[in-house]
């Protein structure tokens, strides 16, 4: 049971994030592009020498602000009781000649 609430809990939260007021300032366009088939050459690749990675400094940089509307969502938990049906399952006896076929 408590399962189904985490996941339902993990649903509502999940449509209150898509569920969001976005809106398109500009039309886009897609580039024209041609392709024509062709053979890409054959390579013979040798290693000849070891490589080791660079050493990099990294400093911290700044994500780009958004204002987004969402909806207000209210979730509520409820604990209930179900009566869950009992199911006896009587398997068949295997005969040694059902086993050879």
């Amino acid at each position: 049971m408590k399962h189904l609430t985490k996941i339902f809990a993990v649903s509502s939260l999940a449509l209150a994030a898509s569920a969001c007021d976005v809106n398109k300032t500009e039309d886009g366009e897609m580039p024209d592009v041609e392709v024509k088939s062709g053979e890409l050459p054959e390579y013979e690749v040798k290693k000849t020498d070891d490589g080791e990675m660079p050493d990099v400094d990294v400093e911290g940089g700044k994500l780009p602000e958004y204002d987004v509307e969402t909806m207000d969502v209210d979730v509520k938990t409820e604990t209930k009781e179900v009566e869950v049906p009992v199911v006896d399952v009587e398997m068949p006896e295997e005969d040694e000649d059902d086993i050879d076929n």
